[in-house]
């Protein structure tokens, strides 16, 4: 049990080590009102069960999407970035640093954590395949407990004093551009965007 325990940790981290850069830049902006704390938490847990399960029912041979697809999640973030960049590049005072993210609720978090671990649901699933149903349950509770671990996390980096004035300076185009770099990388890395690429010529 404590060697499945290790495994899922290592694994959990391993996938989503970039999530923490995610995670601090919404709570950023959360801490200056939007979107809600329990928002950002609400929609990781979404998320990341969606992924989960979308894990489990590939593991299953119930592929609902192709592989190849799954990356084009990765034009949510792109698109939210592009949009957010183009509006601070505008008008970065205040009043509009903010407006990115506070239209963005548990929902809208949740599509991005989906999109940003689409590449996980190609690690997860032949691990979940080669699992005994208790391990693989183990490996769902310690992904779920190390969840709320993430969000402490990115909520003590992103609402840190020194670290949010060391950002305040920045802020109106640091979340846009994570965002941006999030679809890009999402695009790229999955190869969905060679595959556009490839239908359109």
């Amino acid at each position: 049990m404590l060697a499945t325990v290790l495994a899922a940790a290592a694994m959990f981290a391993a996938t989503n080590i970039d999530d923490i850069v995610v995670l601090t830049a919404l709570f950023l902006a959360s801490s200056k009102g939007r979107p809600r704390a329990w928002h950002i938490v609400g929609g990781q847990y979404a998320g990341f069960i969606t992924l989960v399960g979308l894990s489990l029912l590939a593991a299953l041979g119930l592929t609902i999407v192709p592989d190849e697809w799954v990356g084009l999640l990765g034009m949510f973030p792109l698109i939210l970035g592009i949009l957010g960049l183009v509006r601070g590049l505008r008008n970065h005072d205040d009043d509009d640093e903010n407006k990115l993210t506070e239209g963005l609720g548990l929902l809208g978090i949740a599509g991005i954590t989906i999109a940003n671990g689409a590449d996980n649901i190609a690690i997860y699933t032949p691990v979940f395949r080669t699992m005994a149903p208790a391990d693989t349950t183990i490996t769902v509770i310690v992904f779920l407990a190390l969840v709320a671990v993430w969000c402490a996390l990115g909520k003590l980096i992103g609402t840190h004093h020194k670290v949010v004035e060391t950002l305040e300076k920045i802020e109106h185009w640091l979340v846009p551009a994570v965002f941006i770099g999030l679809g890009l990388t999402i695009l790229i890395g999955s190869g969905s965007l060679q595959r556009l690429i490839n239908l359109w010529f």
